[in-house]
């Protein structure tokens, strides 16, 4: 049996590794990190929510410690009776006001917050020739990938958003199928996705992804909605307005041909299996069954969470549940009269979809 010494160790030494694992993240991932104002908006109020419960901490720990030693049995003898301070007025009034006071000061910065963030009202705001002063991205969660149109610039993309820094983004968001949540850690709190019921909010982005580890900000879904809940992932990239301007001007593109012969025969394989589920072009496009892919050459991941290589390609076409388990894209046999893709129908396929790019 452990002894009490090698106890209070053992909980020192835990308690020690817990401070530092609560110190690991990356700044593309971390509430702690925040990278725009509406996260640093919710990041003060988490200190300040932080100090208010430090300080009771405080204040209750001083007095719990104070009246074991002043009125401990040693000190005092056995006999003796404190005084009592049933129906003190002064003592209701100060332990009913103190409350009060914390309270409030937890509730003004958050209330005013909480509105601030729900005014949406210059989302409609146009210019004098009728342009929409402000960027809006339309939403759509589904199973288990994220569907991204820009309605003003009438193009679609999926699984990695693009978004300009250093002004608002307003965002419509619903579900195709069942509720979700769109969350970006560090960028702001994360808002319910429901079936035929639009939320709507705004995020300010004032960091460029390009200085990050990995060149994007990661989001997730943050309510469960099924078996693969857990792999809804997507990613954002953030540009200066200049860069943005141009990414938008590449989707409305009238994307190009592939060039190399094993592309080209994907294209085909493409277009006879898998078309009638996926667009590769952004512009002018409609929601799809399937993620649009014309940024697919350009993604960091595959299904949003794995490894962006040809090899990897080719295995999540060859067994999509195998990897993400409900999700809906069919196995090859159903869409390619029965029989698997051979090896060659993978490699021009993977070709194919990694030469889609608007990106240089």
């Amino acid at each position: 049996m452990m002894k009490g010494p090698k106890k209070w160790r053992l909980f020192a030494l835990m308690t020690a590794l817990l401070v530092f694992l609560s110190g690991c993240g990356r700044e593309e991932i971390s509430t702690l990190i925040p990278a725009g104002k509406v996260a640093q908006d919710q990041f003060n109020l988490l200190i300040l929510s932080s100090i208010v419960m430090l300080f009771v901490i405080v204040v209750v720990t001083i007095i719990y410690v104070l009246a074991i030693v002043k009125f401990r049995r040693s000190k005092v003898g056995e006999d003796m009776i404190p005084e009592q301070v049933e129906g003190s007025a002064r003592l209701e009034f100060i332990w009913t006001a103190i409350p009060i006071v914390l309270l409030l000061i937890l509730a003004v910065p958050t209330v005013y917050s909480t509105f601030d963030l729900a005014d949406v009202t210059a989302m409609d705001a146009q210019d004098e020739d009728g342009v929409a002063e402000n960027l809006t991205v339309n939403v759509t969660g589904k199973l288990y990938w994220w569907e991204f149109e820009y309605p003003e610039q009438e193009i679609i993309t999926a699984q990695e958003l693009v978004v300009p820094t250093g002004e608002r983004v307003y965002f419509n968001l619903i579900a195709a199928d069942v509720k979700h949540s769109f969350w970006i850690p560090s960028v702001g709190g994360k808002l319910d996705v429901n079936p035929e019921n639009v939320n709507t909010f705004y995020l300010e982005f004032d960091k460029e992804s390009s200085e990050l580890e990995e060149g994007v900000y990661f989001g997730k879904c943050a309510e469960l909605c099924g078996p693969s809940h857990a792999l809804m992932d997507f990613k954002v990239k953030t540009l200066n307005r200049e860069d943005f301007d141009a990414w938008v001007a590449a989707m409305q593109e009238e994307q190009a041909a592939p060039s190399e012969t094993v592309a080209q025969e994907g294209q085909e394989i493409f277009e006879q299996s898998c078309i009638a589920c996926h667009a590769t072009n952004a512009a002018g496009a409609a929601p799809g069954v399937g993620p649009n892919l014309t940024t697919f050459g350009d993604r960091t991941t595959i299904a949003g969470f794995m490894e962006h290589d040809e090899e990897t390609l080719k295995n999540w076409i060859a067994d999509p549940q195998q990897y993400k388990p409900g999700n809906l894209m069919p196995n090859p046999e159903e869409i390619n009269n029965g029989e698997p893709f051979s090896d060659q129908e993978l490699d021009a396929l993977a070709a194919y979809l990694m030469s889609l790019k608007v990106e240089e």
